[in-house]
């Protein structure tokens, strides 16, 4: 798992750091709509494996991006839920997806979700 740095030349870079790659952004955005369990999210996310998206979530929780919390019950009950941080980023996730369906359909890209 990587460490966020301690110093960053650009703001940019520590939000790549935070939300960069293939999954952080997409497991944020379904979170977005509720509370999700594991297996939930793994069906939602076409083509993530198990490792992935554990790997992922460990680290949105450290960040504190995401909360995760344990019911203690047998078998152990977990979910995953939007951090206040990821509630305020919400909007601009919001507005980079308009903003990405405008430059698809000028660039005529079709984007199926």
């Amino acid at each position: 798992m990587r460490n966020l740095q301690n110093e960053y030349l650009y703001s940019m870079d520590l939000c790549m750091d935070l939300l960069g790659g293939k999954w952080k952004m997409r497991i944020l955005y379904h979170l977005a709509s509720g509370t999700k369990r594991f297996g939930e999210l793994r069906n939602l996310l076409d083509g993530i494996t198990e490792s992935t998206l554990s790997k992922q979530l460990k680290e949105l929780e450290r960040d504190k991006l995401i909360i995760r919390t344990v019911y203690p019950e047998i078998p152990p009950k977990v979910e995953y839920s939007i951090s206040d941080y990821s509630m305020n980023l919400l909007p601009a996730l919001k507005n980079l997806c308009a903003w990405t369906r405008n430059y698809a359909k000028d660039m005529d890209i079709e984007l199926l979700k």
